[in-house]
C-alpha cells in the first residue's frame, strides 16, 4: 500500500479510469483508461538531499513543516523536473539551510517501500560555516557525532544514513550505502 492517492481520470482525455491488468503482456494491475486505452503508470517519487560536514560536524536542519515538525533532518526533498539527481541535492541544500556546499559524491540509496520513495543522499563538504535557512526550517545548526539528538531526528531514512556516515568516518573510508526500508 502506498501513501499516494490512487489514479482516478486519465490524463489523456480525463475518463474515469478503471484497475485491472492492462492486454499487453504486464502482470500488474494499472490504471487503464476504457475510452482511450492509456495505461497510466504509478512510480516511487524521488527525494534527493546532501549530508554537509565540516570537520568533524553535521549539518542538520529543524524543519519548519508537517510533517514532524520540530524535528531534525538533513537538507532534503522532492527531485523536480528537469534536475538531476545532484542538482535537486544541491538545490534542496540551498532552499533549506542557505548552505555553500561542494558535493563528494552519492554516499546513500534508500528505498522507502511503504511510502512509495527512493531517497538519494550525497556527502557534502561545507564551504563556510554561515548558514541562511529558508522558510522551511526553523534552524541549521552543526552538530558533532555525541551532539546529535537522536531521537529527534525526522526520519529513518535521514538516521540510518548518518548512523553510516559516523561508521564510515570511523573506518576511515567512505562507501555508497544501498538500504532497503520496508
Amino acid at each position: 500500500m502506498t501513501f499516494r492517492s490512487p489514479i482516478k481520470h486519465c490524463r489523456e482525455c480525463g475518463t474515469a479510469v478503471v484497475y485491472r491488468t492492462p492486454d499487453d503482456g504486464d502482470t500488474k494491475q494499472r490504471a487503464v483508461c476504457p475510452a482511450c486505452h492509456t495505461i497510466h503508470y504509478e512510480n516511487p517519487l524521488n527525494v534527493v538531499g546532501t549530508l554537509p560536514y565540516l570537520g568533524d560536524k553535521v549539518l542538520l536542519c529543524k524543519r519548519n513543516i508537517e510533517p514532524r515538525w520540530g524535528k531534525w533532518t538533513l537538507p532534503a526533498g522532492f527531485m523536480e523536473l528537469n534536475e538531476s539527481v545532484s542538482q535537486g541535492a544541491l538545490r534542496e541544500t540551498d532552499e533549506e539551510a542557505g548552505a555553500l556546499i561542494e558535493l563528494e559524491g552519492l554516499f546513500s540509496i534508500l528505498s522507502v517501500v511503504r511510502v512509495g520513495q527512493v531517497h538519494f543522499f550525497y556527502r557534502a563538504r561545507l564551504l563556510s560555516d554561515t548558514f541562511n535557512p529558508g522558510h522551511e526550517t526553523l534552524e541549521a545548526r552543526l552538530f558533532s557525532e555525541d551532539e546529535i539528538p537522536w531521537d529527534e531526528i525526522a526520519f529513518r531514512t535521514v538516521k540510518e544514513t548518518l548512523e553510516c556516515f559516523f561508521a564510515d568516518r570511523r573506518r576511515g573510508q567512505f562507501s555508497i550505502h544501498q538500504i532497503d526500508i520496508p
